[in-house]
């Protein structure tokens, strides 16, 4: 039977729509762990107070 590998394979950067995932280095138990960044959904509007009647 075969070893399993000893290093993992680099995988390439994710791409979403609303976010990426991009491959961490290996701590040092080597647990590869992956990172997510989010895009913002919805503008976000400054608020005004309203006019006086």
């Amino acid at each position: 039977m075969s070893e399993p590998a000893a290093t993992r394979p680099k995988v390439p950067e994710g791409q979403s729509r609303y976010f990426k995932t991009r491959q961490m280095e290996p701590n040092e138990k080597g647990f590869v762990g992956y990172e997510t960044i989010w895009e913002p959904m919805q503008k976000v509007a400054e608020y005004k107070t309203p006019k006086r009647p």
